[in-house]
């Protein structure tokens, strides 16, 4: 067991999904730091930052539960005491997420380099439920050979397959019985030898689901995967209700 920080940035809002990472951060280190900061400069629409829950108290003692020896919740002020220099994300920051999100992973590097000289961590934790957002992560981590080593910590669902997320309180009973469409697109595509079509023709069965995107995708380099990759991942996005839902999944090789 390592002596240095282990870290795990959040937005706050907390859920399962969280302490799990939390957990996880205490196989790596005794002191285990949480931050609780909503970032705005990775949100595009000033409503969804001004709706995002905060409940520093409630989070503070979910954290502390979970095995956190310190919660950080600094201020706008301490993270941003003058008008941040943004840092590129790259040009992968302009797909898929990127592409109704401009800016936004942008604002997410910015973030995580303003904590990261803050905590000096030695491991930072981050969820694979936002995987274009970790893969960015460890491509600017390596690019600028900053010293922290970044441990990917897997996605965790809910009883009926949802993926967790803070935004699932927002769907509603119908809501959340749509939703599943994504995940039950995802677990037939890994179980087909026509994952695409699996998965697209799934998510055209229910109406109230908005598609943003639905895509396989090399894990190593982040382009679409041929029949040659082995190592491939399905990536979904989408609305319902109002409310834009995450998820993905590996694909077996023979997939």
């Amino acid at each position: 067991m390592s002596k240095g920080t282990a870290f795990v940035p959040t937005m706050g809002a907390l859920h399962a999904g969280h302490l799990s990472l939390i957990e996880l951060a205490k196989s790596y280190s005794d002191e285990v730091v949480v931050s609780i900061f909503v970032n705005p400069l990775q949100f595009e629409n000033p409503d969804d930052l001004a709706k995002y829950p905060r409940d520093i108290e409630g989070d503070s003692a979910l954290a502390l539960s979970a095995g956190a020896t310190k919660i950080w919740a600094p201020t706008i002020e301490e993270i941003y005491p003058s008008n941040p220099t943004i840092i590129s994300a790259g040009a992968l920051a302009n797909k898929y997420e990127g592409v109704n999100r401009p800016g936004h992973f942008d604002g997410v590097i910015t973030v995580v380099d303003r904590l990261f000289k803050k905590v000096d961590p030695e491991f930072a934790i981050f969820g694979e439920k936002d995987f274009q957002q970790l893969f960015l992560i460890k491509q600017w981590v390596k690019e600028q050979q900053i010293p922290v080593t970044i441990i990917a910590a897997p996605l965790v669902r809910d009883s009926d397959g949802l993926a967790l997320s803070s935004r699932n309180v927002r769907l509603g009973e119908d809501g959340r019985r749509q939703a599943l469409v994504i995940s039950k697109a995802l677990f037939a595509a890994r179980k087909s030898e026509n994952p695409e079509e699996v998965m697209a023709q799934i998510l055209r069965s229910e109406p109230a689901f908005t598609l943003d995107y639905a895509v396989i995708i090399d894990e190593e380099s982040f382009e679409i995967a041929s029949i040659q990759t082995k190592h491939r991942r399905a990536l979904i996005a989408g609305w319902v209700n109002g409310v834009r839902l995450l998820d993905n999944m590996t694909m077996s090789v023979n997939a």
